[in-house]
């Protein structure tokens, strides 16, 4: 008896044995494989039916540090997941004023999301910029967020040359086309100025000898001191680096307009004299913007007065049960620890004794070292270390688990 006759006589049997609810059947025929699945559902000679597996849906905006992330470690097979972004790559960000002047190419800092997430589906949607709203920045700046912009940069500081190098150009206007000027004192600010003064002295003025005296590089920083989120050590060693390498920095400057050569500052604590700086080429770097699609988000659920999306601490954003935001556009809204501890040691104080058991305490300090992990680390401290060990020996112990612990 050969093989095909042998499944023949086995589907005839399941069609006269409705009883057999389902089985399944795998053999080697030639080497090969086959299966043959039946499901009998109580009628004689109907045809198998599959049901379809309904899979939870699951929108991500953005294929950025977070959006990628978390792309990365979600289970396929159970989602049906669409990506909207305005790009389809993730952008290796801060190596983008490394593309600006060509020590890195574009092509090394980007990945393709098709590739990092397979068997997704992806739609597009039209990118919108988000810029500061003081006056002519964004027809007079260029930015630095997207690869596109470090490209353009580095196009720009090129023509800066090229249009220095004319002969028939006067001294004021060749330095005029020459100053460079960085908006923001920040890491992308710092960073940018550094690998353009790099850039310039290592391979600019050896194909534009004639441009070498003319070179001038500012950053204007509205505080006191640049790269003021780190450490005092950081700031300090910057600054010392930009004096050393002539970098021109103008702290308590800030912006108050921008025309196509000339940017106006207000000084800090100098009864509000207004400056004006000739430029050749602005960077603006000073931080993030809200972005359009949140900012009318933000006003559909009650958070219009805020920079950004208010969330819980499981990234949940505060209103909405199915909505989670998570990266620039969110900011965690963290309870009142001690008030929320003490809530929830008088919930489990079942008896209003003022006093908790070790059974009792043992009851709700897992839920309290998730909702704060640095708990946990607390109590295997030196500090907490007998109450950690009381809990540990008096698990079982019906005497121990009624020793009172006030709270």
């Amino acid at each position: 008896m050969n093989s095909l006759s042998l499944l023949k006589r086995a589907s005839r049997y399941f069609d006269d044995y409705p009883s057999l609810a389902k089985l399944v059947v795998v053999c080697t025929i030639s080497g090969g494989g086959y299966v043959a699945y039946a499901d009998a559902n109580g009628t004689g000679g109907s045809p198998p039916v599959l049901e379809e597996i309904k899979k939870k849906k699951v929108v991500v905006l953005g294929t950025g540090w977070a959006g990628t992330s978390f792309l990365k470690k979600l289970d396929n097979p159970s989602y049906d997941v669409q990506v909207i972004s305005p790009r389809n790559y993730f952008a290796f960000t801060p190596l983008l004023p490394s593309v600006t002047c060509g020590t890195v190419e574009a092509r090394s800092i980007v990945e393709p999301i098709r590739s990092i997430v397979r068997k997704k589906s992806i739609d597009p949607w039209e990118a919108v910029r988000t810029h500061s709203t003081h006056p002519g920045v964004v027809e007079n700046c260029n930015f630095l967020k997207e690869v596109e912009d470090a490209q353009q940069i580095r196009q720009s500081v090129i023509n800066s040359f090229e249009k220095a190098s004319l002969p028939t150009l006067s001294d004021d206007e060749r330095k005029r086309i020459l100053h460079f000027v960085i908006v923001g004192g920040g890491p992308t600010g710092v960073e940018f100025a550094a690998e353009l003064h790099d850039f310039v002295n290592e391979d600019l003025v050896k194909l534009y000898p004639v441009a070498k005296d003319f070179v001038k590089i500012t950053l204007l920083e509205a505080s006191d001191h640049i790269l003021n989120m780190f450490d005092k050590r950081i700031t300090d060693f910057a600054e010392s680096k930009f004096q050393r390498d002539g970098i021109d920095m103008k702290l308590g400057s800030m912006v108050v307009k921008v025309s196509d050569k000339e940017i106006s500052t207000k000084v800090s604590g100098n009864s509000g004299e207004i400056t004006t700086i000739p430029y050749g080429m602005v960077v603006w770097s000073t931080g993030i913007g809200t972005h359009p699609v949140i900012r009318d988000f933000m006003q559909k659920i009650g958070q219009s007065n805020r920079r950004a999306l208010a969330t819980d601490e499981w990234l949940r954003v505060e209103g909405c049960g199915s909505i989670y935001a998570l990266g620039d556009c969110a900011t965690i809204n963290q309870r009142k620890v001690m008030e929320d501890i003490a809530a929830i040691f008088k919930k489990a104080d079942k008896d209003n004794s003022g006093t908790l058991t070790v059974k009792e305490f043992r009851e709700v300090i897992k839920d309290i070292c998730e909702r704060y992990p640095q708990l946990e680390l607390y109590l295997k401290s030196k500090k907490m270390r007998d109450i950690a060990d009381l809990l540990k020996m008096a698990k079982g112990d019906v005497a121990k688990e009624a020793i009172e612990l006030k709270y």
